[in-house]
């Protein structure tokens, strides 16, 4: 007589039951009629969608993305020389000199078109042509918006204009 050991046994048994109790549990909580005996609704979504970002390094419009989540990062954090950093290798060295006289002249953040720093900020695409990719940056103070129009050269994914 060939005996298996108890405790794969036991496991084995101890996990079918768990199972069983969870989908019946999961089924009842669902199914169940309401206290006024109404047919039973929809039972909610277990979770909202996670949010996701995506992007590829050949994309120019990927790149003004980047930028502006890493720029208002580091602005935020008060890294002034991770701010200078990230200019310098995402913006074309002509904006780069455009954007210090509108901040001489403006006494503002030339990329951000202000003084602070907003509390949200979404990137959405304009379209391309004529070798260049356009997107508007939309920046959330409080409850007000801003928006910013941007371009980026689609040879060398630089950023090449930022306007009000």
């Amino acid at each position: 007589m060939l005996q298996r050991p108890t405790t794969r046994t036991a496991a084995i048994v101890f996990a079918a039951t768990a199972a069983t109790a969870a989908l019946s549990f999961a089924f009842v909580t669902s199914a169940s009629a309401s206290a006024d005996g109404s047919a039973p609704k929809a039972a909610p979504a277990a979770a909202a969608a996670l949010p996701s970002v995506s992007g590829s390094p050949e994309a120019a419009f990927t790149r003004i993305a980047d930028f502006y989540g890493a720029y208002i990062d580091a602005v935020y954090d008060g890294d002034g020389k991770t701010a200078d950093q990230l200019r310098s290798f995402y913006l074309a060295k002509p904006l780069q000199a455009e954007l210090k006289k509108w901040e001489e002249t403006n006494h503002a953040n030339g990329v951000l078109r202000a003084q602070n720093v907003p509390s949200q900020w979404k990137v959405t695409s304009t379209g391309s042509g004529t070798g260049k990719t356009s997107a508007t940056v939309t920046l959330t103070w409080g409850g007000s918006t801003t928006e910013i129009h941007v371009q980026a050269d689609l040879a060398t994914k630089k950023i090449t204009s930022i306007k009000d």
